[in-house]
């Protein structure tokens, strides 16, 4: 309140002329104007402004001297930092900022704008921008010559199989690769029987691929090598390495009977299980009682064991009645389950017997009087399965239902509207295929399709892509009671043509 009245001077910065032009401009340690200090200093003196580097014009990669080769697309932030890398002398300026400037790409040059700092008289500290412009001169790296030179020549080669009666998982893994980019470095994939092959110029590939596998599906890996060549002058030996990754035969709604060393190791679960999921562990839940537990992939090759039933033998019921247990929920994976009582009956005895089955189910806030559901007759099945007699006392439930079904619904429009698509890799075909094996192939897809519709976890690392072309001649008519797939979780499908480049 005392210092309202009283009078506080500012301070005023004095100007001074500039020594070399006259102009007025505030005092600095050189006394002199922004134009004529860079007329007089050149701070990028001694800087590269002309460069060449080698590009490998087959794996788009360049060459990071002596020997390394850096995989970089054009104006990204890998290419940036190795432009900034080869340049001399960066050590005696402070760099600011570095961006592209753009040029034609097909005139193998890369202009990159650079803005430095320097003192320069004084202790007078100047900025300033300059251009560099990269020659990019192609040149084969050594793998791309060896290929070029010998397109079959191939290091190491990974040979998947998993000893299943269809190709589910391969479908699902096929995708995977897709999106990690996985087999990236593979020269070849050829498509087996129960398998895929997949060939590569280096070993340390092969070694990464197995790695990626092992983080996805549970595998049981093996290495062999065999000798090519030996030069007994200079001691060099020449191998061709096979890696045998075998996939367990367990698979996504599997019925499984766990031996009884295993079912006592996971707290007596069981032993009559669900296999919920499958990534590098396997989830198992015992339908009953809604208790789950996850098996690694090294628990499970001590003690391997088979499915009691696959997802080839599921039977269609139509739920006649169902009575919830317990209102409370449990979620097992990321989907919520709750018990039940239900009386179905097989679709295909219906209107012919009266035989009904009462059995607890999983999926009691799923299924309504009146819907079908998708599970295994174990009560028709022919079982030769050793684990179940070794569990004296326990009883197998009739019917094990599964999923809800939507059979009915999709009768008639399998495979027709669906505005989305998948990519495939390029792989050799299987030439000893008959005609019904590409049926069976092309119904087993048909099915992963509608999986990946009815759920979500499914697809969950999995890339979908619109389907423009379905999208303007669909005219199917849609069901909202049938799964699908909602427009935000696909992906804008990128296809550079001749005309477009």
């Amino acid at each position: 309140m005392e210092n309202q009245g009283m009078f506080i001077p500012t301070q005023t910065v004095g100007s001074v002329l500039c020594c070399m032009c006259g102009v007025r401009m505030q005092p600095n340690a050189a006394n002199m104007c922004i134009r004529c200090l860079r007329s007089q200093v050149d701070i990028t003196e001694g800087l590269q402004k002309n460069l060449t580097i080698l590009h490998c014009p087959e794996c788009n990669t360049y060459l990071q001297p002596p020997s390394t080769w850096i995989k970089a697309e054009l104006e990204s932030k890998e290419l940036l930092a190795f432009c900034i890398k080869r340049l001399k002398n960066m050590n005696t300026v402070k760099l600011v900022h570095a961006e592209f400037v753009w040029t034609e790409p097909h005139s193998k040059r890369i202009k990159v704008k650079i803005r430095i700092q320097k003192e320069a008289i004084h202790s007078a500290v100047l900025e300033q921008a300059y251009t560099v412009e990269y020659t990019q001169q192609e040149h084969m790296c050594d793998l791309c010559a060896r290929s070029q030179a010998d397109p079959d020549q191939w290091i190491a080669v990974v040979q998947l199989r998993q000893h299943v009666s269809h190709r589910r998982t391969f479908f699902y893994l096929e995708q995977l690769i897709l999106k990690h980019g996985a087999a990236l470095k593979a020269i070849n994939i050829k498509e087996i029987h129960q398998g895929i092959d997949f060939f590569f110029r280096n070993r340390s590939h092969a070694v990464k691929f197995v790695d990626f596998l092992a983080n996805v599906v549970p595998i049981k890996k093996r290495e062999d090598k065999q000798l090519v060549s030996h030069d007994s002058k200079s001691n060099n030996f020449n191998y061709k390495y096979t890696f045998s990754v075998t996939i367990c035969p367990i698979c996504r709604e599997d019925l499984i009977c766990l031996p009884p060393k295993v079912s006592s190791s996971l707290g007596n679960l069981g032993p009559v299980v669900l296999c919920m999921k499958v990534s590098s562990n396997i989830l198992v839940m015992d339908p009953c009682t809604l208790r789950s537990v996850y098996l690694d992939s090294s628990q499970y090759w001590r003690n391997p064991f088979n499915p009691l039933l696959n997802s080839r033998q599921l039977v269609e019921y139509i739920v006649l009645d169902i009575e919830c247990e317990e209102k409370t929920q449990i979620k097992v994976g990321s989907t919520m389950y709750s018990l039940a009582y239900a009386q179905v009956a097989r679709l295909s005895d219906f209107g012919n017997n009266d035989i009904i089955f009462t059995v607890k189910t999983h999926l009691g806030n799923l299924l309504t009087p009146g819907d079908y559901a998708l599970g295994y007759d174990v009560y028709g099945a022919n079982n030769n399965d050793v684990n179940i007699d070794k569990h004296k006392g326990r009883t197998v439930p009739d019917a094990i239902l599964i999923k809800k079904s939507y059979e009915e619904k999709r009768h008639g429009k399998r495979g027709k509207g669906r505005l989305w698509k998948l990519k495939s890799l390029k792989m050799e075909p299987d030439n000893s295929k008959t005609k019904m094996d590409e049926e069976k192939r092309d119904f087993e897809y048909e099915q992963f399709l509608e999986d990946l519709e009815e759920n979500p976890e499914l697809r969950f690392n999995i890339s979908l892509y619109r389907d423009k072309e379905e999208e303007m001649t669909s005219m199917a008519d849609t069901n909202d009671d049938v799964p699908s797939i909602p427009m935000e979780e696909m992906l804008a499908d990128l296809s550079l043509n001749d005309d477009e480049n």
